[in-house]
């Protein structure tokens, strides 16, 4: 068991650095590059490169959400649910883990399908075609989902490092129910403003990088405070 626990964590490493890596190289590096390029490199890229990236990005997501769910699981049956889930790592790991499977839920089923289409789009018109009429909305959702994977990432690794490194962080008498009340809302209400419109002040910080990384760290301040107090 713990051969297979260590095997499993060495490719939620490198699957998970592969994955949030290129995750951030989209966000602080393409997009920004994107906005201010010419038409013709911006096609030249969107067919020959962001296809490539897609692919080590959406399955990085994969094996890291693969491996992941494997270890918590067989950590779980070592421990078993009451113990497991009222002991330090079990509740910052389940928290860190929730971020992170919303996070592989949006590649998989809002950022790939959106890019297809964005991918298709610009092929068709490169061909001389008609651009596709939904690809605009599509990449607009895909980059909303994207920033939102950003501000996820930060307080997704700050848990999931204090599930091994910062046992102290959870009490022996928490307030688990309050306690996981408030986080299941903080994290919906994040997820449901990536999905739901396209426009909005809740949308603002996700058109900078500066803002995405802002409010990501405002969020793992508030999940911070929030166990400071309850848990």
């Amino acid at each position: 068991m713990e051969v297979a626990h260590f095997f499993l964590r060495w490719i939620h490493f490198l699957a998970g650095i592969t994955w949030i890596g290129i995750l951030y190289y989209f966000n602080f590096v393409q997009t920004p590059f994107f906005a201010e390029t010419e038409a013709p490199v911006r096609t030249g890229a969107v067919q020959k490169l962001v296809p490539r990236a897609l692919w080590w990005f959406r399955w990085g997501a994969m094996f890291t959400f693969l491996a992941g769910l494997l270890m918590y699981l067989m950590r779980l049956g070592e421990l078993g649910g009451s113990v497991f889930y009222s002991s330090s790592y079990g509740v910052t790991i389940t928290l860190g883990g929730l971020m992170g499977t919303l996070m592989f839920l949006n590649v998989w089923l809002v950022i790939w399908p959106k890019q297809q289409i964005v991918i298709a789009s610009t092929n068709q018109v490169a061909s001389g075609g008609q651009a596709i009429p939904d690809a605009a909305a599509a990449a607009r959702r895909a980059g909303l989902t994207s920033r939102t994977n950003t501000v996820f990432s930060i307080p997704m690794l700050f848990f999931m490092g204090a599930a091994s490194h910062y046992p102290s962080l959870v009490r022996a008498n928490a307030s688990h129910g309050v306690f996981w009340a408030l986080a299941i809302i903080i994290v919906a209400a994040v997820e449901y403003n990536a999905l739901s419109g396209t426009q909005g002040p809740t949308k603002k910080p996700l058109d900078s990088v500066s803002g995405a990384l802002w409010t990501g760290f405002v969020l793992t301040a508030v999940f911070y405070v929030i166990f400071l107090v309850l848990m």
